[in-house]
C-alpha cells in the first residue's frame, strides 16, 4: 500500500495571488496573437435553440459565445458540451470536443445495446450521482448496504443506467460583463438506481474572456449518500476528427496513480509512476508508452486510470499541447483526482458532429474526480455527502496557443509580473501566455445577471 503524497507547490493561496499576473497575461494575449487580437472585438452572449424533446420534456441547445473566439454547445439533455470552438496559433478556430450531430444519437448512445441502443460512450455528459466504477454493484454505508444496477458488469459505472447523463435538466441563463454562464438543476429522487437520498445537483457551466471554461458543481441531500460529479468530454485539440491524439503531448501533476484490476476497479494500491508508462510529470506524447506491455495498460486497452493529483484545493492538474495546431488547454481542479481516458472503446462505427467517425484513441478526457470505488475503499477520500452539508467543486479548462506569447513549446518564460511569491516555474514548461491567461481566468469571478431561459 502507498500514501497520498504531500501537498505541493499551488496551492489556494499561491493560486489567487495569481491576479495580478493573470491580468497582466491577458493583455499579452490581446495584443500578441493575432488569433485573440482579431477577436477581441467581438461580443460575447448566449443562445438558445429547440433541439427537440426526450420523453415529452423540451430539449435545448445553448450555445456560449466570448470575444476571443471561443464558442461552447451545451444542451440540457445530460448536460451535455457538445462542442467547444477554440483558435489555433495561427487563428484558425476549430471544435476540439468529440460529440454528435443531432439529440437523437445522443439518446440512442445512452443506451445500452441490450436495450437496443449503441452503447454508452459519455460524450461530453455531466456525470453522476457517482462518477467511475463502484465494485460489484454495491456499498456500504452507515452499517447498511445498497445495491445498484450493474450497468458494467460486474461494476457500476457513471451512476448506473440512465443517470444524470440521460436526464433533462431545468436551465437558466446568466450574463454578466466579463462572463456567460448556463446553469442547470436536477433533482434524483431518493432510491433511484440503489442510492440513498434525494440529491439536488446545480452544474454552472461559465464562459468567460479568457478563453476559460469553468464548470461549478454543488449538491445537498436529505439522507447520507454518496456522491463524485465530473464532465466526459473527449479533447481532440488538433480538432474533431482528426484522428488520434498519440502525438499530442499531455503533462499530469501527479506523482501517484491507483492501479486496477481486470475490471478496472481499484486495488486499493496509491502506486509511484515513476518508472511506469502513467509518468506524465514531464510533457511526452500520449502514444508514447501507450502500446507498452505494461499489465495496466494491457487490462485498459489503454489508459483509463485515476491520477492521484498533488496538492490540495485549486491547483493545476495537467497541461495537454497539440503542436501542430499550437493549442493548449490547462485544467485546473479543487478535487484530489483526474481520470485520463484515451477513448479505448471507440471503435469506428459512431459518426460525430463533423461527419468523421471516431475510432480508439480519437480523443481523450480529463475527468476531474474523487477515486473510483471510493465508498468501498475506506483509504480513500471520502464521498459521503450529510444532510446539511453540500458537496462543491470546480473545474476551469483554459484554452490558449503555444505562439501566443512568442515563446516556443518546452520554454518558460525569462520574467513575468510580479505573482506575490507563488512558485510557477515547475508547473508547465510551455508558453508564458497560457500560464498569464490561467491567472486571469480563475482569478476574475463576475458579479452576474440572471434571466429566466
Amino acid at each position: 500500500m502507498g500514501r497520498y503524497p504531500e501537498e505541493h507547490n499551488f496551492s489556494r493561496r499561491d493560486f489567487l495571488k495569481l491576479g495580478g499576473a493573470g491580468l497582466a497575461g491577458a493583455t499579452l494575449l490581446g495584443t500578441a496573437s493575432p488569433s485573440y487580437a482579431a477577436a477581441s472585438s467581438g461580443g460575447s452572449g448566449i443562445t438558445r435553440q429547440d433541439w427537440g424533446s426526450v420523453d415529452d420534456q423540451p430539449v435545448s441547445l445553448y450555445t456560449l459565445t466570448n470575444g476571443r473566439q471561443m464558442t461552447v454547445e451545451i444542451t440540457n439533455y445530460g448536460g451535455i458540451v457538445r462542442s467547444i470552438r477554440v483558435p489555433d496559433s495561427a487563428g484558425r478556430v476549430e471544435n476540439v470536443a468529440l460529440g454528435f450531430p443531432k439529440l437523437a444519437d445522443y439518446v440512442e448512445n445512452s443506451t445500452h445495446p441490450a436495450d437496443g441502443g449503441s452503447g454508452t460512450t459519455y460524450f461530453g455528459a455531466t456525470i453522476g450521482r457517482y462518477a467511475n466504477r463502484i465494485a460489484n454493484g454495491k456499498f456500504t454505508l452507515n452499517s447498511q448496504t445498497y445495491h445498484l444496477p450493474k450497468n458494467n458488469d460486474p461494476n457500476t459505472l457513471h451512476g448506473g443506467p440512465n443517470a444524470f447523463n440521460t436526464k433533462v435538466w431545468d436551465a437558466t441563463t446568466e450574463e454578466g460583463q466579463d462572463s456567460v454562464a448556463l446553469k442547470l438543476t436536477y433533482t434524483d429522487p431518493g432510491g433511484y438506481n440503489g442510492f440513498p437520498g434525494t440529491v439536488k445537483t446545480e452544474v454552472t457551466y461559465e464562459l468567460t474572456q479568457d478563453n476559460a471554461l469553468r464548470i461549478d458543481y454543488r449538491a445537498t441531500t436529505d439522507k447520507p449518500t454518496v456522491i463524485n460529479l465530473t464532465n466526459h468530454t473527449y479533447f481532440n485539440l488538433a480538432g474533431e476528427g482528426s484522428g488520434d491524439v498519440h502525438d499530442q503531448r499531455l503533462k499530469i501533476n501527479a506523482d501517484s496513480y491507483t492501479p486496477t484490476d481486470e475490471t478496472l476497479i481499484p486495488t486499493g494500491e496509491i502506486s509511484p509512476v515513476a518508472g511506469t508508462p502513467f509518468d506524465f510529470r514531464t510533457m511526452k506524447p500520449i502514444g508514447r508508452d501507450i502500446r507498452n506491455d505494461d499489465e495496466q495498460l494491457v487490462l485498459a486497452h489503454g489508459y483509463d486510470h485515476n491520477f492521484v493529483l498533488n496538492g490540495s484545493g485549486m491547483r493545476l492538474a495537467s497541461v495537454a499541447e497539440d503542436p501542430e495546431s499550437g493549442r493548449v488547454l490547462l485544467t485546473y481542479t479543487d478535487q484530489p483526482g483526474v481520470q485520463f481516458y484515451t477513448g479505448n472503446f471507440l471503435v469506428g462505427d459512431l459518426v460525430g458532429t463533423g461527419g468523421r467517425t471516431y475510432r480508439q484513441s480519437d480523443g481523450f478526457t480529463l475527468e476531474t474526480q474523487h477515486f473510483p470505488d471510493s465508498p468501498n475503499q475506506p483509504s480513500f477520500p471520502s464521498t459521503v455527502l450529510e444532510p446539511g452539508g453540500e458537496f462543491s467543486s470546480t473545474t476551469t479548462y483554459i484554452f490558449s496557443t503555444t505562439g501566443s506569447s512568442g515563446l516556443q513549446t518546452g520554454q518558460t518564460p525569462t520574467s513575468m509580473p510580479d505573482t506575490g511569491g507563488a512558485n510557477l516555474r515547475p508547473l508547465l514548461g510551455i508558453g508564458g501566455a497560457a500560464l498569464l491567461a490561467a491567472g486571469a481566468a480563475l482569478a476574475l469571478r463576475n458579479r452576474m445577471k440572471r434571466k429566466d431561459s
